[in-house]
């Protein structure tokens, strides 16, 4: 999931505390499917996109998908996730210099704000951060 820090970063995610807050405004029909997949207790990955371009934390979905309130046609859903954890940032960079990776959304899709990734790929991006 990716945010702009400026807009909404890791650290007000935390501080959003347990009843999390949502992830909505995203208006793209393929990251709204994404967002429409996702199950209560799925983790995600935190993106800073735009300034740093790293992934900076976890974040655990706590509500699936429901009509995102900032979406007056009334199209679009938003979940509900909550802070699990920091950690030691993975750059856009890192993620391109590892071939296992080169598959990824984030490489071929780098407007796609809201992407999937699978367990392996999941697991070597946490190595990368040493959790």
């Amino acid at each position: 999931m990716k945010s702009e820090p400026d807009v909404w970063s890791i650290d007000q995610q935390e501080m959003a505390g347990a009843k999390g807050a949502p992830w909505d405004g995203v208006r793209n029909y393929q990251a709204a499917k994404n967002l429409r997949n996702m199950k209560r207790g799925d983790l995600c990955f935190f993106y800073h996109s735009n300034i740093g371009k790293k992934i900076v934390g976890i974040v655990e979905v706590i509500k699936e998908a429901f009509l995102d309130k900032t979406d007056k046609n009334g199209r679009f859903v938003a979940v509900q996730v909550k802070f699990k954890e920091k950690m030691k940032s993975v750059t856009l960079d890192d993620i391109k210099k590892n071939k296992s990776l080169s598959h990824l959304s984030l490489i071929k899709q780098s407007r796609l704000s809201v992407m999937p990734i699978d367990y392996k790929s999941w697991k070597i991006i946490n190595k990368m951060s040493n959790i």
